[in-house]
């Protein structure tokens, strides 16, 4: 028991973690995106972390005892978490990047648990208490008030579009290889990789359609590297080593952090203002965050099927 919760513990250090890299990745993109083209960005920065992923499971081939996938029911679950995951997920944000300030491309994406709720209750048959319900209302509560403080400047409704269907994006991928990774046929790296690919793909076939092409600069070139290794291909790998152990739904209210972290760094680098009613609704979210944490971790509490 002791075991278990060291490792449940450690899963949640590893989440914040990434949750953190991943709220920095928001204002390199930012940088980033003065110079190149939002698809054709994201499509570098996957392309180069799949590489560094793939480098790392040829050189680890011989230590590994996880097989590859097997059949067209396994593969398609992967291609369908790859678009999802990054090809929708990750390329709709950075246009929606593009469009609308950090701050409130992050406050859309808090409204994400509503639909990894609703897949986790129906995709992966994981309980979900009323209690746990009510502590999601507040994040959202917090979300809402947020928003609502940010509105006048944001306006832009294709890219409240774009960051909503990111969103939605990221809710399939994550209740995807939740099922997955319960099954305990893939190890991350593989899953991370195969997905990763399938996702680059998709990216390619977007970047080309729309025509996006860019040279980079030094300073560009230093963004995508950085965000490559760092923010993705570590990122998603620790990311999904975490579904193993955090359910789904649990796991992605826990990324609601992001807004307050996205915040701070917008504030500090971004230079974007956060008022008194913006503060209310980061407490509130923490709250609720808080919450959902406590609910989980208490004595009695009903255990996450996995």
């Amino acid at each position: 028991m002791g075991q278990g919760r060291a490792g449940r513990g450690t899963a949640y250090a590893v989440a914040l973690l990434v949750t953190a890299l991943w709220s920095s990745s928001f204002v390199l993109i930012k940088w980033g995106l003065a110079d190149i083209p939002p698809l054709y960005f994201a499509t570098l920065r996957y392309a180069l972390a799949f590489a560094i992923l793939l480098a790392i499971m040829a050189a680890t081939r011989g230590r590994r005892k996880e097989p590859l996938p097997a059949g067209r029911r396994r593969w398609a679950l992967l291609t369908v978490a790859g678009v999802a995951g990054y090809t929708v997920a990750q390329g709709f944000q950075y246009v929606g990047l593009y469009y609308l300030p950090a701050v409130t491309t992050s406050l859309i994406l808090n409204f994400t648990p509503f639909f990894v709720l609703l897949l986790g209750a129906s995709f992966l048959d994981e309980r979900v208490s009323v209690a746990q319900v009510g502590a999601l209302g507040v994040a959202v509560l917090g979300a809402m008030v947020y928003f609502s403080a940010k509105a006048s400047g944001g306006g832009d409704w294709f890219g409240v579009l774009v960051v909503a269907s990111s969103g939605a994006g990221w809710a399939v991928y994550v209740a995807v290889v939740r099922k997955i990774q319960k099954s305990g046929a893939m190890g991350s790296l593989s899953l991370t990789t195969i997905t990763m690919g399938a996702g680059v793909a998709g990216m390619v076939v977007l970047s080309a359609a729309f025509g996006e092409y860019a040279p980079l600069s030094a300073a560009g070139a230093a963004t995508v590297v950085v965000l490559a290794v760092a923010n993705t291909a570590f990122a998603f790998l620790a990311w999904n080593w975490t579904l193993k152990a955090i359910p789904a739904y649990e796991l992605t209210v826990l990324q609601d952090l992001m807004l307050v972290e996205i915040a701070v760094f917008s504030l500090v680098f971004l230079g974007e203002v956060i008022t008194p009613a913006m503060y209310a609704g980061i407490a509130l979210v923490l709250a609720g965050v808080v919450l959902v944490q406590l609910m989980v971790r208490r004595p009695g509490a009903q255990k996450p099927g996995f």
